[in-house]
């Protein structure tokens, strides 16, 4: 048998680790002087040794490997770790593409006016309205005026904090006229349809964010830069684009001071 120190030589790990894992039940000790307290250990240990430290290698909590090396509900262990390190390798991919992008265009010089993030919407309940608009300027009207036939129709009814309101505009195509789009308000529970004026619930949502300031006029090209950028880092576009408006007329007096994010959903390819 060898004393803990040779032992610990012998299976390349430390003495801290060695008392660890007899602590913990995982590599108890074959013989412990009771006069001395030495720990003692034999060659075969050195084959359970070597399985702890593979296994822990792989990434394997030692609660996992404990009932690894034991022999207890192996397949599903082995499965769940499986998938972790799958999802991992994922992100990791994901990340370098962002970052490959990011460096392509700092290369080809490009000014940075938007900027890309991947987003999670949650579920919400929404009241909803479609119209046809003669143009995109109709909206400073219509969409105060669908507030207020809300609320008169549904006292008390109240809006998630904070705000999400937004459009989906459904032609597929940009048009100057004739535009149909669906306005939607986050509220936090259902009220009376009617009216033209429905409740229902949109369920969460991954989207590609971007962010543009300004006047709407110009907000093709946060409309352009979101779809590349989705398109070019392995994203396929599942649904019509959300307009969510955080700053605009009803609060800020200055239009360069409108703040509006366009949302893509998207799905990994």
């Amino acid at each position: 048998m060898y004393r803990i120190g040779m032992f610990s030589k012998l299976g390349r790990v430390t003495i801290k680790t060695l008392h660890h894992y007899d602590e913990v039940g995982l590599l108890v000790p074959a013989h412990v002087d009771e006069e001395t307290g030495y720990r003692y250990y034999t060659t075969s240990q050195l084959f359970r040794l070597g399985e702890i430290m593979a296994l822990r290698q792989m990434g394997f909590s030692i609660p996992e490997v404990s009932a690894l090396v034991d022999g207890h509900n192996i397949a599903g262990i082995l499965k769940q770790r499986k998938a972790e390190l799958e999802s991992e390798v994922q992100n990791v991919t994901d990340q370098l593409s962002r970052l490959n992008h990011y460096i392509q265009e700092q290369k080809e010089g490009h000014i940075m006016n938007y900027q890309a993030v991947i987003k999670e919407i949650p579920a919400f309940t929404v009241y909803s309205a479609r119209y046809t608009l003669p143009h995109y300027a109709a909206l400073n009207e219509i969409m105060p005026a669908l507030g207020e036939k809300v609320s008169k129709a549904n006292p008390g009814i109240q809006c998630v904090k904070p705000g999400y309101c937004f459009n989906v505009y459904l032609d597929g195509e940009y048009r100057d006229t004739n535009i149909n789009v669906e306005i939607c308000e986050a509220v936090t529970s259902r009220g009376k349809d009617g009216d033209g004026v429905v409740f229902k619930e949109i369920p969460a949502v991954k989207v590609v964010s971007v962010l543009h300031r300004g006047a709407y006029e110009k907000i093709g090209a946060a409309y352009a830069y979101a779809v590349s950028w989705a398109e070019q880092n392995g994203y396929q576009i599942t649904d019509n684009v959300r307009e969510s408006y955080i700053d605009g007329i009803w609060n800020k007096d200055k239009v360069e001071d409108w703040l509006t994010e366009i949302q893509v959903p998207v799905e990994k390819k």
